[in-house]
């Protein structure tokens, strides 16, 4: 079943940990698919999150995490690896959930390359034309909790917590 927009129209924090274990799923120009299992997901919580990128407000960059819920937020991370989230909660409350790897992609950067996902995605309904979506298949996993990791800018309450989803063993 592919997720729709309401999936996404709850806070991050509840919507990170029921991506864990999804399928994103990539339709190429040529029809064939590409099927990644979430495996580990962070989530990102608005202005008073440290770690967010809206925590400094609305910019040109930010901007698309004032949204509805369900669009998608792609940056470009070092300059080399293109970065793939997901905007939740209430427009004009910038939270958003980062899609850190699959079970085919040990890395964010290497499942947006395996995904063939760039910055023409960023701003993009989850439910548009693009090609990219979330099935749920229905199999469900334990999920784990740790702390967000290459966040050492933000604050450190904001580093301890335990905002970071992680697949388990299959229940």
């Amino acid at each position: 079943m592919r997720l729709k927009k309401d999936f996404f129209h709850r806070d991050c924090l509840t919507v990170a940990p029921d991506l864990v274990g999804k399928v994103l799923v990539r339709t190429l120009e040529d029809g064939s698919q590409i099927r990644f299992r979430i495996s580990e997901t962070e989530a990102y919580r608005g202005e008073e999150d440290t770690a967010c990128h809206a925590h400094k407000g609305r910019t040109k960059r930010t901007q698309v995490l004032y949204q509805e819920p369900g669009r998608i937020y792609v940056y470009l991370c070092y300059g080399i690896h293109w970065l793939l989230n997901f905007v939740t909660g209430e427009r004009n409350v910038p939270q958003a959930v980062l899609i850190r790897a699959c079970v085919e992609a040990d890395g964010p950067g290497k499942l947006t390359k395996g995904l063939q996902i760039d910055g023409s995605f960023n701003d993009t309904a989850i439910d548009s034309q693009k090609g990219l979506w979330v099935e749920d298949d229905k199999k469900r996993y334990e999920i784990l909790t740790k702390t967000r990791v290459g966040i050492g800018y933000a604050s450190q309450e904001d580093q301890d917590r335990l905002w970071r989803f992680q697949m388990g063993e299959k229940l």
